[in-house]
């Protein structure tokens, strides 16, 4: 299989459901952002996570495909024959722990801080502001937007910055508060 198909030359692409629609249409917005969002996260996982943060941030990253994968399916053809693009109420709560138990080694905050620091933590804090904006494009879907992807985006958003602390404090880079 070659990984060129022309069929998107005109500016078109397919939904799995077959549905031809505009590459610029917010749908398939959604998903790219949700694609970036995982980009980014493997830049993050290229700059040597930890490995207790880099097997969850894998993890995401898997996660991250079953949501592109319901962004792109809006009839919810897919997700009733491939349990592996399914995302559930489970995952929204897997990050809540993975927030709580990496939160814990943290200073409290008491001041907005500036994203940078160690590479990998301005990496994850980019990756925080992707995820923000591919949550606003899954909100602008409404009322078609799924509930259970925005819990999940949002929850991730706050993990990413949970992550960012944590990675920058065991590099002992200091946090520069604003």
């Amino acid at each position: 299989m070659k990984i060129y198909t022309r069929t998107g030359d005109a500016g078109e692409t397919s939904l799995f459901d077959g549905t031809r629609v505009s590459k610029a249409d917010a749908r398939v917005d959604a998903y790219g952002e949700v694609d970036e969002l995982n980009a980014f996260l493997g830049l993050a996982r290229a700059s040597d996570l930890d490995p207790d943060v880099d097997e969850p941030v894998l993890r995401i990253q898997r996660d991250l495909f079953a949501l592109g994968a319901c962004l792109a399916d809006p009839a919810g053809k897919i997700a009733a024959r491939v349990t592996k693009a399914a995302v559930t109420d489970a995952d929204v709560t897997r990050l809540e722990a993975l927030i709580d138990r990496f939160e814990a080694e943290l200073p409290p905050l008491t001041r907005f801080i500036l994203a940078g620091g160690a590479p990998a933590g301005a990496a994850l804090h980019a990756a925080r502001t992707v995820c923000r904006r591919a949550e606003r494009r899954v909100v602008s879907l409404s009322p078609t937007a799924d509930g259970l992807v925005v819990r999940y985006l949002n929850r991730l958003s706050d993990l990413l910055f949970v992550l960012a602390r944590v990675v920058n404090h065991r590099a002992g880079v200091a946090e520069t508060e604003w």
